[in-house]
């Protein structure tokens, strides 16, 4: 083509804008199964006409998950793309944050992270069959990403495991790329104790909300900050009624590491935690539910591969490390080079006032495109 990407996908916007809005539309919060079916078939229709080598597959989840492989595979392992279709967002959040262009900015629930990202990878797609797509790629849309990836988590990787890199649609970090995402853990810690009564015999019983208040400064003292570790109790619940004495209590507990080292001292700290009052009994249950995505030689090479890509498209694109987690964590835990945050820029993401930059979309769409064309 005689127009440079950018300029191709600035002539592109307007559609691209429509097919975002139609994206958005569908609202498809996690584990809604119809509306994640509804919205899987749509977009297996637009990866089928978007390239006639596309081959789809649907995989049954917390909704569907949706694979499109395009490409010539000529023994080369393939590029894998990583978005998601579901929000945290529930039904009807769409007439609070309804779809609407302000000042240049694409308003909806979900836009930002990450439905404005998927008419992307199609763009690109669509492009690159105009050119002939002359290597393979995987593109791993998951319906479950912002509840854990419970479902979705064996498909990320199997696919990961036959790519060569990986690319993570997720939203940009105020326009920078991220090449270090923190692993995270989710756990919840129970106290049972004994109930008697608050008035007549308080000594009978083993207070478990007491019990667990003490455990709060032991839990947060397991954070690191100097190894970019926290560890936070974010709720607490217990108790029956004013005048019984607790025998039950429970708090919830979030942890971010930035090595998998720390992740497995914080685990087994927590386990090893045990109760001041020796009638209180106390259990943690939950996990290590994703592995960080560490800034290893070959993440940034892959950086520096798109950063010089940028520059050649009339950009700067800079880099960071964020504490929250993605799809792409599971994938760098294989091994395998993962460049995350290569989405439209934009803020907002789970609230009512989510957006993206219209201005920034062919920037994004021509970056992609540029990164799968070159090695």
């Amino acid at each position: 083509m005689k127009q440079s990407l950018p300029e191709y996908f600035r002539s592109r916007l307007d559609a691209i804008v429509d097919e975002i809005n139609e994206l958005v539309s569908i609202e498809t919060p996690s584990h809604d199964i119809d509306r994640s079916l509804r919205i899987a078939e749509l977009l297996a229709s637009k990866f089928r006409e978007a390239a006639d080598s596309v081959e789809i597959e649907k995989a049954d989840g917390a909704g569907s998950h949706i694979i499109a492989r395009a490409g010539i595979d000529l023994g080369t392992c393939p590029t894998l793309i990583l978005g998601h279709t579901d929000t945290v967002h529930p039904i009807g959040t769409i007439d609070k944050n309804p779809i609407r262009i302000e000042n240049s900015r694409l308003f909806g629930p979900g836009v930002f992270d990450m439905k404005g990202n998927i008419p992307v990878i199609l763009e690109a797609l669509r492009y690159l069959h105009g050119e002939k797509i002359d290597r393979p790629i995987t593109i791993l849309l998951s319906c479950d990403e912002e509840t854990g990836s419970a479902t979705g988590r064996e498909l990320v990787e199997r696919e990961a495991a036959k790519s060569s890199r990986c690319f993570v649609l997720e939203p940009s970090a105020a326009g920078k790329v991220k090449t270090g995402r923190k692993g995270t853990g989710v756990f919840c810690l129970e106290a049972t104790g004994v109930p008697a009564h608050a008035g007549l015999e308080p000594d009978r019983g083993a207070n478990a909300v007491a019990e667990l208040a003490r455990q709060v400064d032991a839990i947060h003292s397991l954070a690191n900050r100097d190894a970019g570790t926290t560890v936070n109790v974010t709720t607490f619940s217990g108790g029956t009624t004013t005048n019984v004495i607790p025998a039950f209590a429970a708090c919830e507990i979030d942890v971010r590491f930035s090595n998998a080292a720390e992740g497995d001292r914080v685990e087994a700290e927590l386990r090893n935690l045990s109760a001041q009052d020796p009638r209180v009994k106390l259990e943690l249950k939950g996990r290590i539910n994703r592995p960080p995505l560490e800034e290893t030689k070959d993440v940034m090479a892959l950086y520096e591969r798109a950063r010089a890509a940028a520059l050649g498209l009339g950009f700067e694109l800079e880099h960071t490390q964020v504490g929250g987690a993605s799809d792409g964590n599971f994938v760098a835990a294989l091994g395998i080079p993962v460049l995350d945050g290569l989405g439209i820029t934009g803020d907002g993401a789970h609230t009512l006032d989510e957006y993206i930059e219209i201005e920034d979309i062919p920037r994004r769409a021509a970056l992609l495109t540029r990164l799968l064309i070159g090695e």
